[in-house]
């Protein structure tokens, strides 16, 4: 894969849903961002499984129609110059199947987990079947991921990424804190990430071993007193992925939890105070007992992890230093002088941004091109979109001080 510059879209949920109209949602989010001058988009995550989505707003990639029909949108990306890359994921016992209304009542299975759900969670999966997948059905699942890839090459995608963080299903195989099996799948670091292995081999044989297959790699922050992968943690399994053929590498800090520790900022109190997206959600969780732990986490993540500028970079900093390959640098990315700065000292290899796509389409434009590198974008962190996100609205930014600033 070549590409123009060093500048990448991170993803993001960007609410394009799963309707036939979902391959012109996307188009209309990312070729102005194409036109503007990004390098390389990699397109929120989307499902492998008609099961496991954490929220409406993600795309189904479980048939080759589904993804067929993204090729249009992929043609419109290429014709303005950037390159686009699908992330492919599962939400595990996050789906929105555990929980989100009408999905939980309507849902066709049990819940996907990589080992029973940790003790300290199961008062919140109250009535929820959940299935512990068996050593031959994680060998099926890998398999999914390597049909998507097989599809996403034919309708035109530049490679693949791994959602192997987040809190979602494959970083619940990596995380010590979710992964307690005793088969091939667990145990070791080696062993929690087979997985990636597995899936990496098989997209190879599935869509050709020159298909790029990109992976993200999470150092995991916790409560006191629960196990999680370190940092450590983090730098071994970066060397681990390059020996099994990866391609490139995104690592991370997030939390065990799926709260706001991965996107940093404010507290999410659309969700509770904004009067439409309230409604939406009381709509999507009618128990109060699940608002009310939905509410709690997203105030307690956003606490526990305030925005700080550039918050990865000891991390994929200290990745650079360890592989060869490519590392993607991600995380409160905000100026042109940072993004400048991460190049110029050689800690990455690409620069992502995220959120501020969302109230900037023509953001590459101001960071490739800043007269004045450390002027602020109009983001603010707010973590306003964060509740949109989770209740399937469209990825736009939902802060009114913003969208006023940037009329």
């Amino acid at each position: 894969m070549q590409l123009r510059n060093r500048l990448y879209r991170a993803p993001v949920l960007e609410g394009a849903g799963d309707g036939p109209d979902a391959a012109e949602s996307y188009a209309k989010q990312f070729v102005p961002n194409a036109r503007a001058g990004v390098a390389l988009i990699i397109q929120g995550s989307a499902c492998v499984m008609p099961e496991g989505r954490t929220s409406p707003g993600m795309t189904l990639v479980h048939t080759r129609d589904r993804v067929l029909a993204m090729a249009p949108m992929v043609d419109a990306v290429h014709a303005e110059g950037a390159a686009i890359v699908l992330q492919l994921g599962h939400g595990g016992i996050f789906a929105m199947e555990a929980w989100h209304e009408p999905y939980a009542s309507q849902r066709g299975g049990p819940i996907l987990a990589a080992s029973k759900v940790p003790l300290v969670l199961r008062p919140s999966f109250r009535g929820v079947p959940v299935h512990v997948l068996t050593t031959a059905e994680v060998h099926e699942l890998a398999a999914r991921f390597a049909d998507a890839a097989g599809w996403a090459r034919e309708a035109g995608y530049d490679g693949v990424q791994l959602g192997s963080a987040n809190a979602k299903l494959l970083d619940q195989f990596l995380s010590p804190f979710y992964n307690r099996r005793t088969d091939e799948f667990g145990g070791s670091l080696e062993g929690r990430a087979r997985i990636l292995r597995v899936i990496r081999d098989q997209v190879a044989a599935r869509a050709g071993a020159d298909f790029p297959c990109l992976v993200k790699v999470p150092s995991e922050v916790s409560l006191p007193g629960f196990p999680r992968a370190t940092a450590d943690d983090a730098l071994r399994l970066c060397r681990v992925v390059e020996e099994w053929g990866f391609d490139a590498v995104t690592p991370v800090e997030v939390s065990v939890f799926p709260d706001t520790t991965l996107s940093r900022g404010g507290v999410p109190s659309s969700l509770w105070e904004q009067k439409a997206m309230r409604t939406r959600f009381e709509k999507a969780a009618p128990s109060r007992t699940r608002r009310w732990s939905v509410m709690a986490g997203s105030w307690l993540g956003a606490k526990r992890a305030p925005f700080r500028p550039v918050w990865n970079r000891d991390l994929f900093a200290a990745a650079t230093r360890v592989v060869d390959i490519p590392v993607f640098a991600v995380g409160g990315i905000r100026t042109a002088a940072e993004a400048e700065a991460i190049v110029a000292r050689g800690e990455a290899d690409m620069v992502g941004i995220g959120r501020p796509f969302y109230a900037e389409p023509d953001l590459p434009a101001r960071i490739l091109g800043e007269s004045a590198p450390d002027t602020p974008g109009l983001c603010e962190s707010s973590n306003l979109c964060v509740p949109a996100q989770l209740l399937g609205m469209k990825g736009v930014c939902y802060n009114p001080a913003v969208r006023k600033k940037g009329q």
